[in-house]
């Protein structure tokens, strides 16, 4: 199994964790696992949630989508009002 050490963990963060992992009968180690595991099922299921949307969006057909004006334009002209 691969080890994975951390160095210069915050105290506060430190002291959090054991906190957690104590109140759910863990070890550190243990409670870390499941935390990051927890975290990247999360992010995953954001990504995948995204890809679905863009997806939906192009089966839609709008028609001009090039011609559309970029986000980024109008946001920072109405910054510079």
């Amino acid at each position: 199994m691969p080890l994975l050490q951390v160095r210069d963990i915050p105290e506060d963060l430190y002291d959090t964790l054991s906190k957690v992992a104590e109140a759910e009968n863990r070890s550190i180690a243990q409670e870390t696992i499941v935390l990051l595991k927890k975290s990247l099922n999360f992010t995953q299921g954001r990504i995948a949630r995204r890809k679905q949307v863009l997806a939906e969006i192009k089966k839609l057909n709008i028609p001009n989508v090039d011609s559309f004006p970029n986000p980024a334009d109008l946001i920072r002209e109405d910054r510079d009002r």
